[in-house]
């Protein structure tokens, strides 16, 4: 009897283990769900925004999946784990952000329906890494090598990735303004990525967006500093860009000069604008006619004093320039920074046809063009009628840029429109009926899974998704590889026809993404807490 009774009890142990993982799994699957959920609305054409409120009041709209996961407060670490999903693919793609996190809910469906069959993780991860890789080859399959000459065609990429944000009504502007700037920074011929790093945006509010504007130099948000009766505007300039200050120096320790006599005042006076006097003469000696100054956290980085002798040496001068800046404006003027009065040299300073100040609805700016050629680096001035449009205007931008950069990365460019997906899906049911057992059963799951995109895209666009898919499964069936949904004509047409392309990189990370993030929490079986 005391055999039996042993037994049972590890039968109990056993049992209340496995009861355990399959809570700590099932609690894993609903959090990781409930973000998708939170985004799904906003994915696509006719996706909605949403408005955030950070802690400290200030309100967000924005449409970009990456932007709403990274300002929501999550506290589940596996909601976490999908947080950082949207943050890779922006990483990886810029675009896509909102679909990866998606797939990703989709996909957790699919493995809760399969674990409660009965079916153990380690298989359907297997079987899961299987079918990401075989979505992959369809993929490259069914997409079109990009030209790089053809710039219509990357406009029509980038308008795609602009049509689901709050500009989409300008992207007849913005989509060409990030093409031609990404082809300015970077050669098809010879790269294979472009660095987005030389690419500035500056955000200025006033005007509308259709007043963002593409830049070959560089523009400042400050206005000149002519307080002192300075030029405000500077052709053939030569420009020095400063990193000491104009102003008189101070001592490193804490202490008091006491003064006891008017002799000895005027003589401090005196010195103080002989040093000053001295430092801008020696500044006029190298020719410069435009001064970039750096912002200074120690003491004042010009004074009036030295305002004055630039004024009168008619020098234009340019304050507050963030220590950041200075090695991306030293890349566009192919200049060096002077750190200190004795590095004055006439070699190191960057010329530019023309420096001038220009007015604006709100305030002034400051622009530079007719840099030396040739120029690795170009700017944006980013324009909008309040600050949050202004802040998107921003964001779509560089999601735009972004798709350049992944046409730059993988040469390829599939249909958009949820018709890669949806080609994905019936290929790989197809697939998996050549596979046997377990495998074949959840590879049929992951396929059933994708479809939750042209889904979604229908559901925000007020079609009926349940019908949308079957039409489009029929499609695919037989053999209209570029079917899709469109959402503008509640229709389903081909998307190649359409202009609706995407760059094979965003669509191929997001899947091979969130098919690693989903396989990892089903290897989770509990979670232990710390101290």
């Amino acid at each position: 009897a005391g055999m039996s009774e042993s037994s049972t009890k590890r039968g109990d142990q056993l049992d209340t283990g496995k009861r355990q993982q399959d809570d700590v799994r099932s609690s894993n699957i609903i959090a990781g769900k409930a973000i998708a959920d939170a985004v799904r609305t906003s994915l696509g054409p006719r996706g909605m925004d949403k408005m955030m409120q950070t802690s400290s009041g200030e309100v967000i709209i924005t449409n970009d999946g990456a932007t709403i996961l990274k300002q929501m407060s999550v506290n589940h670490p596996t909601a976490k784990m999908m947080v950082e999903l949207s943050k890779s693919q922006d990483i990886e793609a810029g675009d896509g952000t909102t679909t990866v996190v998606v797939l990703a809910g989709a996909l957790l469906n699919a493995c809760s329906t399969l674990l409660t069959r009965g079916i153990h993780p380690n298989q359907i991860s297997d079987a899961f890494q299987l079918a990401s890789r075989k979505s992959e080859e369809i993929m490259t399959s069914m997409a079109v090598p990009v030209d790089f000459n053809d710039r219509a065609t990357l406009v029509k990429c980038t308008t795609t990735s602009l049509s689901s944000k709050v500009v989409s009504q300008n992207s007849g502007l913005l989509a060409p303004l990030a093409v031609d700037a990404v082809l300015h920074i970077a050669d098809p011929a010879v790269d294979t990525n472009a660095d987005l790093n030389n690419i500035r945006v500056v955000r200025k509010l006033g005007g509308t967006v259709d007043d963002t504007e593409l830049v070959q130099g560089l523009v400042f948000t400050q206005k000149a500093a002519k307080s002192a009766g300075g030029p405000a505007r500077m052709p053939n300039a030569k420009i020095a860009v400063l990193q000491f200050q104009l102003s008189p120096p101070k001592t490193d320790i804490e202490n008091t000069v006491i003064v006891s006599d008017y002799q000895q005042m005027d003589r401090i006076l005196k010195e103080e604008r002989t040093y000053i006097a001295d430092l801008c003469k020696k500044i006029a000696k190298t020719g410069a006619n435009v001064i970039l100054l750096q912002k200074s956290i120690l003491r004042d980085a010009i004074t009036d004093l030295g305002l004055h002798f630039l004024a009168k040496l008619k020098i234009m001068l340019i304050r507050d320039i963030e220590r950041d800046e200075i090695e991306f404006i030293c890349k566009t003027l192919h200049c060096v920074p002077i750190a200190s009065a004795e590095g004055l040299r006439p070699e190191k300073l960057g010329q530019a046809n023309l420096v001038e100040e220009i007015e604006t609805s709100e305030g002034k700016i400051v622009k530079i063009t007719g840099v030396p050629q040739p120029c690795r680096t170009v700017s944006i001035l980013c324009r909008g009628s309040n600050k949050l449009v202004l802040e998107e205007n921003e964001r779509s931008i560089h999601d735009a840029l972004c798709v350049v950069r992944s046409l730059f990365k993988k040469r390829y460019m599939i249909a958009g429109g949820s018709a890669v997906e949806m080609e994905v899906s019936e290929k790989l049911q197809e697939w998996s009926r050549s596979l046997s057992g377990v495998e074949s059963y959840c590879v049929r799951a992951y396929a059933e899974a994708l479809e939750v995109i042209p889904a979604t895209l229908a559901e925000n666009a007020g079609l009926n998704p349940i019908s949308i898919v079957t039409e489009l499964r029929l499609q695919h069936a037989q053999g209209n590889r570029y079917a899709g949904v469109n959402v503008r004509k509640g229709t389903i047409s081909n998307m190649l026809e359409e202009n609706v392309v995407q760059p094979l990189l965003v669509s191929a990370s997001a899947l091979s993404l969130a098919t690693e993030c989903v396989r990892m929490m089903l290897k989770i079986d509990g979670i232990i807490p710390t101290m």
